[in-house]
Protein backbone atom coordinates (compact mmCIF):
# COMPACT_ATOMS: atom_id res chain seq x y z
CA UNK A 1 0.00 0.00 0.00
CA UNK A 2 1.20 3.60 -0.80
CA UNK A 3 2.03 5.50 1.78
CA UNK A 4 -0.28 8.95 1.69
CA UNK A 5 0.81 12.16 1.01
CA UNK A 6 1.98 14.62 3.97
CA UNK A 7 -1.00 16.71 5.32
CA UNK A 8 0.61 19.91 3.79
CA UNK A 9 1.80 18.82 0.67
CA UNK A 10 -1.18 20.60 -1.27
CA UNK A 11 -0.56 23.71 0.84
CA UNK A 12 1.40 27.02 -0.97
CA UNK A 13 4.41 28.15 0.44
CA UNK A 14 2.46 31.40 1.65
CA UNK A 15 -0.03 28.83 3.39
CA UNK A 16 2.03 26.73 4.83
CA UNK A 17 4.43 29.50 6.18
CA UNK A 18 1.06 30.16 7.74
CA UNK A 19 -0.04 27.05 9.32
CA UNK A 20 3.64 26.05 10.51
CA UNK A 21 5.17 29.28 11.55
CA UNK A 22 3.63 30.64 14.63
CA UNK A 23 4.84 34.07 14.06
CA UNK A 24 3.31 34.74 10.96
CA UNK A 25 0.20 33.35 12.08
CA UNK A 26 0.25 35.61 15.17
CA UNK A 27 2.58 38.71 14.16
CA UNK A 28 1.30 40.48 17.42
CA UNK A 29 3.53 37.74 19.77
CA UNK A 30 5.49 40.28 21.71
CA UNK A 31 2.35 41.01 23.41
CA UNK A 32 2.28 38.06 24.95
CA UNK A 33 5.59 38.58 26.71
CA UNK A 34 4.75 41.79 27.41
CA UNK A 35 1.92 41.03 29.66
CA UNK A 36 3.87 37.84 31.05
CA UNK A 37 6.89 40.18 32.17
CA UNK A 38 5.66 41.85 35.36
CA UNK A 39 4.71 38.44 37.14
CA UNK A 40 8.34 37.16 35.70
CA UNK A 41 10.28 40.11 37.17
CA UNK A 42 8.62 39.79 40.31
CA UNK A 43 9.30 36.01 40.10
CA UNK A 44 12.82 36.17 39.59
CA UNK A 45 12.90 39.43 42.63
CA UNK A 46 11.32 37.73 45.41
CA UNK A 47 11.35 33.95 44.97
CA UNK A 48 14.17 31.71 46.56
CA UNK A 49 16.23 30.48 43.62
CA UNK A 50 19.42 28.78 42.27
CA UNK A 51 20.29 30.14 38.72
CA UNK A 52 22.25 29.10 36.22
CA UNK A 53 23.95 25.72 37.34
CA UNK A 54 25.68 23.86 34.63
CA UNK A 55 24.73 20.26 33.41
CA UNK A 56 27.57 20.39 31.12
CA UNK A 57 30.23 22.75 28.82
CA UNK A 58 27.99 24.26 26.06
CA UNK A 59 27.08 28.08 27.57
CA UNK A 60 23.36 27.14 27.52
CA UNK A 61 23.20 23.90 29.26
CA UNK A 62 22.08 25.62 32.34
CA UNK A 63 18.99 25.63 34.12
CA UNK A 64 17.38 27.77 36.97
CA UNK A 65 16.19 25.89 40.54
CA UNK A 66 13.27 27.47 42.40
CA UNK A 67 12.62 25.05 45.96
CA UNK A 68 9.43 24.40 47.12
CA UNK A 69 7.99 25.87 49.94
CA UNK A 70 7.95 22.65 52.15
CA UNK A 71 9.51 20.65 54.75
CA UNK A 72 11.32 17.06 53.37
CA UNK A 73 12.05 16.04 49.88
CA UNK A 74 9.61 17.73 47.26
CA UNK A 75 8.00 17.18 44.31
CA UNK A 76 9.91 18.26 40.98
CA UNK A 77 8.19 19.71 37.71
CA UNK A 78 10.90 20.66 35.13
CA UNK A 79 9.98 23.48 32.23
CA UNK A 80 11.16 23.47 28.62
CA UNK A 81 10.32 26.52 26.67
CA UNK A 82 9.19 27.65 23.24
CA UNK A 83 11.01 29.35 20.04
CA UNK A 84 11.21 26.50 17.88
CA UNK A 85 13.94 25.16 19.01
CA UNK A 86 15.90 28.14 18.24
CA UNK A 87 15.57 31.05 20.18
CA UNK A 88 13.88 32.21 23.92
CA UNK A 89 15.53 31.78 27.32
CA UNK A 90 14.43 30.39 30.86
CA UNK A 91 15.21 33.65 32.04
CA UNK A 92 11.72 34.51 30.24
CA UNK A 93 10.50 31.87 31.93
CA UNK A 94 10.46 32.25 35.84
CA UNK A 95 6.68 33.25 36.28
CA UNK A 96 5.35 29.60 35.89
CA UNK A 97 7.49 29.30 38.95
CA UNK A 98 5.72 30.89 41.72
CA UNK A 99 2.03 28.59 41.65
CA UNK A 100 4.17 25.39 41.68
CA UNK A 101 6.64 26.55 44.68
CA UNK A 102 3.64 27.41 46.55
CA UNK A 103 2.16 24.25 46.14
CA UNK A 104 5.28 22.61 47.60
CA UNK A 105 6.38 21.99 44.22
CA UNK A 106 10.42 22.28 43.07
CA UNK A 107 10.39 23.95 39.80
CA UNK A 108 13.84 23.95 37.07
CA UNK A 109 13.44 26.15 33.99
CA UNK A 110 15.83 24.97 31.97
CA UNK A 111 18.16 26.26 28.73
CA UNK A 112 19.07 24.03 25.89
CA UNK A 113 21.15 24.17 23.27
CA UNK A 114 19.65 26.11 19.69
CA UNK A 115 19.72 26.24 16.32
CA UNK A 116 21.73 27.49 13.92
CA UNK A 117 24.58 26.97 16.28
CA UNK A 118 23.41 23.27 17.07
CA UNK A 119 21.49 20.99 14.98
CA UNK A 120 18.03 19.19 16.45
CA UNK A 121 20.08 16.55 17.57
CA UNK A 122 22.00 18.78 19.92
CA UNK A 123 18.89 20.62 21.00
CA UNK A 124 17.24 17.07 22.16
CA UNK A 125 20.33 15.59 23.55
CA UNK A 126 20.86 19.06 25.43
CA UNK A 127 17.30 18.52 26.48
CA UNK A 128 17.41 15.02 27.77
CA UNK A 129 20.74 16.05 29.95
CA UNK A 130 18.81 18.67 31.74
CA UNK A 131 16.59 15.84 32.55
CA UNK A 132 19.28 13.40 33.66
CA UNK A 133 20.90 15.91 35.88
CA UNK A 134 17.78 17.08 37.51
CA UNK A 135 17.40 13.25 38.43
CA UNK A 136 20.54 12.90 39.39
CA UNK A 137 21.07 15.96 41.70
CA UNK A 138 17.81 17.78 42.76
CA UNK A 139 17.99 16.11 45.79
CA UNK A 140 20.52 18.45 46.85
CA UNK A 141 18.15 21.04 46.49
CA UNK A 142 15.48 19.86 48.53
CA UNK A 143 13.79 17.74 45.82
CA UNK A 144 12.57 14.29 45.27
CA UNK A 145 14.18 12.57 42.30
CA UNK A 146 11.66 10.10 41.65
CA UNK A 147 8.81 12.71 41.31
CA UNK A 148 9.79 14.79 38.50
CA UNK A 149 6.86 15.84 35.90
CA UNK A 150 7.70 18.13 32.79
CA UNK A 151 5.70 20.56 30.67
CA UNK A 152 6.86 22.36 27.52
CA UNK A 153 5.60 24.63 25.52
CA UNK A 154 5.90 24.74 21.10
CA UNK A 155 8.80 23.73 20.96
CA UNK A 156 9.41 22.75 24.58
CA UNK A 157 6.31 20.56 24.14
CA UNK A 158 8.26 18.97 21.25
CA UNK A 159 11.22 17.95 24.06
CA UNK A 160 8.59 17.14 26.54
CA UNK A 161 8.14 14.04 23.83
CA UNK A 162 11.07 13.43 23.17
CA UNK A 163 11.60 12.91 27.26
CA UNK A 164 8.60 10.61 26.80
CA UNK A 165 10.10 8.86 23.91
CA UNK A 166 14.11 8.48 25.28
CA UNK A 167 15.46 5.24 26.35
CA UNK A 168 16.39 6.28 30.14
CA UNK A 169 17.31 2.33 30.62
CA UNK A 170 20.32 2.86 28.59
CA UNK A 171 21.13 5.62 30.29
CA UNK A 172 21.29 2.97 33.94
CA UNK A 173 17.95 4.34 34.44
CA UNK A 174 14.59 3.52 35.64
CA UNK A 175 12.01 5.69 33.71
CA UNK A 176 9.47 5.58 36.68
CA UNK A 177 11.29 8.67 38.08
CA UNK A 178 8.81 10.77 35.56
CA UNK A 179 5.53 11.02 36.81
CA UNK A 180 3.66 12.79 34.77
CA UNK A 181 3.78 15.70 31.70
CA UNK A 182 2.14 18.73 29.97
CA UNK A 183 2.73 19.35 26.41
CA UNK A 184 1.04 22.77 25.30
CA UNK A 185 0.82 24.03 21.29
CA UNK A 186 3.39 21.19 20.52
CA UNK A 187 5.19 20.34 17.16
CA UNK A 188 5.63 16.74 17.25
CA UNK A 189 6.91 15.96 13.85
CA UNK A 190 9.67 18.54 12.47
CA UNK A 191 8.94 17.87 8.65
CA UNK A 192 7.01 20.45 7.77
CA UNK A 193 9.25 23.50 9.85
CA UNK A 194 11.71 22.30 6.73
CA UNK A 195 9.50 24.49 4.28
CA UNK A 196 9.56 27.72 6.53
CA UNK A 197 11.59 30.51 6.56
CA UNK A 198 12.56 29.35 10.11
CA UNK A 199 14.72 26.26 8.49
CA UNK A 200 17.21 28.53 8.15
CA UNK A 201 18.33 28.62 11.20
CA UNK A 202 16.78 24.96 11.82
CA UNK A 203 18.71 23.50 9.27
CA UNK A 204 17.01 20.59 9.73
CA UNK A 205 17.29 17.18 7.01
CA UNK A 206 15.21 14.89 6.38
CA UNK A 207 17.47 12.22 8.17
CA UNK A 208 17.70 14.77 11.28
CA UNK A 209 13.70 15.22 11.43
CA UNK A 210 13.14 11.68 10.78
CA UNK A 211 14.94 10.72 13.98
CA UNK A 212 12.96 13.41 15.79
CA UNK A 213 9.50 12.63 14.92
CA UNK A 214 7.80 12.01 18.04
CA UNK A 215 4.46 11.15 16.18
CA UNK A 216 7.02 7.57 14.81
CA UNK A 217 8.77 6.78 18.18
CA UNK A 218 7.13 4.88 20.80
CA UNK A 219 6.86 6.46 24.42
CA UNK A 220 8.84 3.96 26.62
CA UNK A 221 7.99 6.68 29.90
CA UNK A 222 4.50 5.73 30.73
CA UNK A 223 3.18 8.51 32.58
CA UNK A 224 -0.40 10.37 32.58
CA UNK A 225 0.06 13.27 30.28
CA UNK A 226 -2.02 16.37 28.77
CA UNK A 227 -2.27 17.95 25.50
CA UNK A 228 -3.45 21.54 25.16
CA UNK A 229 -3.08 23.82 22.06
CA UNK A 230 -4.84 27.08 21.15
CA UNK A 231 -8.17 26.80 19.23
CA UNK A 232 -7.46 30.00 17.26
CA UNK A 233 -4.12 28.63 16.25
CA UNK A 234 -4.06 27.13 12.68
CA UNK A 235 -5.82 23.85 11.71
CA UNK A 236 -2.65 22.12 10.76
CA UNK A 237 -0.88 22.59 14.49
CA UNK A 238 -3.77 21.87 16.27
CA UNK A 239 -3.86 18.62 13.97
CA UNK A 240 -0.35 17.86 15.37
CA UNK A 241 -1.82 17.83 18.77
CA UNK A 242 -4.68 15.36 17.92
CA UNK A 243 -1.86 13.51 16.07
CA UNK A 244 0.66 13.14 18.72
CA UNK A 245 -2.40 12.56 21.30
CA UNK A 246 -3.72 9.35 18.73
CA UNK A 247 0.03 8.07 19.07
CA UNK A 248 0.08 8.41 22.57
CA UNK A 249 -2.98 6.10 22.65
CA UNK A 250 -2.10 3.44 20.40
CA UNK A 251 0.92 2.92 22.78
CA UNK A 252 -1.01 2.35 25.72
CA UNK A 253 -0.95 5.85 27.39
CA UNK A 254 -4.26 7.80 27.91
CA UNK A 255 -3.83 11.59 26.94
CA UNK A 256 -6.07 14.10 28.16
CA UNK A 257 -6.86 16.27 25.12
CA UNK A 258 -7.65 19.92 25.23
CA UNK A 259 -8.58 22.73 22.80
CA UNK A 260 -8.91 26.05 24.76
CA UNK A 261 -10.98 28.30 22.45
CA UNK A 262 -9.85 31.86 22.99
CA UNK A 263 -6.03 31.24 22.96
CA UNK A 264 -3.72 31.71 19.92
CA UNK A 265 0.18 30.48 20.15
CA UNK A 266 1.56 32.96 22.67
CA UNK A 267 -1.12 33.81 24.94
CA UNK A 268 -1.94 30.44 25.83
CA UNK A 269 1.11 30.74 27.75
CA UNK A 270 -0.98 33.40 30.06
CA UNK A 271 -2.45 29.87 31.70
CA UNK A 272 0.49 28.39 33.07
CA UNK A 273 0.62 31.39 35.73
CA UNK A 274 -3.42 30.69 36.80
CA UNK A 275 -4.04 27.24 39.09
CA UNK A 276 -7.65 27.76 38.31
CA UNK A 277 -7.24 27.41 34.61
CA UNK A 278 -6.56 23.86 32.86
CA UNK A 279 -3.02 24.10 31.95
CA UNK A 280 -2.20 25.51 35.66
CA UNK A 281 -4.95 22.49 37.43
CA UNK A 282 -3.11 20.31 34.93
CA UNK A 283 0.65 21.43 36.42
CA UNK A 284 -0.04 20.98 39.80
CA UNK A 285 -2.20 17.29 39.20
CA UNK A 286 0.86 15.69 37.23
CA UNK A 287 3.46 17.33 39.12
CA UNK A 288 1.45 16.34 42.51
CA UNK A 289 1.26 12.37 40.42
CA UNK A 290 2.99 9.44 42.34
Amino acid sequence: MQDMPPIWSDLTPDEHEFQYNPQKAFPDFAQSRTLREPANSKARAELKQYRDIAFGDHPLRKIDVYPANSSGPSPVHIFFHGGYWRAQDKEGFAYIAPMLVERGITTVIANYELCPDSTLDGVVDSALAAVEWVHRNIAEHGGDPMRISLSGHSAGAHLVAEVLAADWQARNLDPAFITGAVAVSGIYDPEPAMLTTVNEQLRLTREIAARHNVEKRPPLVKCPVSLFVGGREPWHWIDQTYRYAHHLHRNGIIAEVHVLPRFGHFDILLDFMEPESLIGAALVERSLSK
